[in-house]
Order: structure tokens, then C-alpha cells, then sequence
């Protein structure tokens, strides 16, 4: 059973969050947007992610729709990920939410932690 055989949630919002779950999901999508890059560009731009989940994001947005995946018939093998149009569409909202943390987040100090 892949992870695409469970069924989205039915609010937008919360459907939305599904698939862009993870501070990793949107950062990804954030280095797409320049253009398309290679698995290596991709986790030179992402400082501290691990192969494994880099590879399971993206494995994960291909199958969304929101990555392509070109393989590339050479000495040595080449693979490059691009955003769909789809993908592309998220920059209006990564663009809103960096707008939003700019105005109301600050950028220093102490955040706080849940009690757990």
C-alpha cells in the first residue's frame, strides 16, 4: 500500500497540509522554484536533511503531480526534479507565508514550546 492509497481529507486547508507536511516539504518546493535541479543541488540548497527523507519528499511529490522526474541517459546517470505547473502554483503561497512571518514573526528572541 503506497502512501497515496489513503484518502486525502476532504478540507482543503487540512488536504493541503497533508501533502505539505514538514518544514522539509515547503523548503523543497522553495528550492524548485528557481528551476529544475539535481538531487545533489537540492541537498546543497537544504543543509541537515537526510537523503532518505529528501528521496521520500520527492518520491512523494512526483507521485502528487507536483515534481517531475527526468532521467537522463548518461555516462554518468543524470536526474534532474521541476516543479508542474501545479508545483510552480505553490510560489504564491510560499510567498504569502514568508510575507506573513516578515510583518508578525519576529526574527529573534525566544520561541515558545508546547507543553508536552
Amino acid at each position: 500500500m503506497s502512501e497515496l492509497d489513503h484518502p486525502l481529507p476532504e478540507c482543503p486547508i487540512a488536504r493541503f497540509l497533508t501533502v505539505l507536511d514538514g518544514p522539509w516539504a515547503t523548503l523543497i518546493v522553495r528550492e524548485l522554484l528557481t528551476g529544475p535541479k539535481r538531487f545533489t543541488e537540492l541537498r546543497a540548497g537544504l543543509p541537515g536533511i537526510s537523503p532518505k527523507t529528501l528521496s521520500s519528499r520527492l518520491r512523494r511529490f512526483v507521485l502528487l503531480g507536483l515534481v517531475t522526474r527526468t532521467a537522463y541517459a548518461e555516462i554518468p546517470p543524470r536526474v534532474e526534479y521541476e516543479l508542474t505547473p501545479a508545483g510552480a502554483r505553490l510560489e504564491v503561497v510560499l510567498a504569502t507565508m514568508g510575507a506573513w512571518a516578515e510583518q508578525d514573526l519576529p526574527r529573534t528572541g525566544a520561541f515558545p514550546i508546547e507543553d508536552r
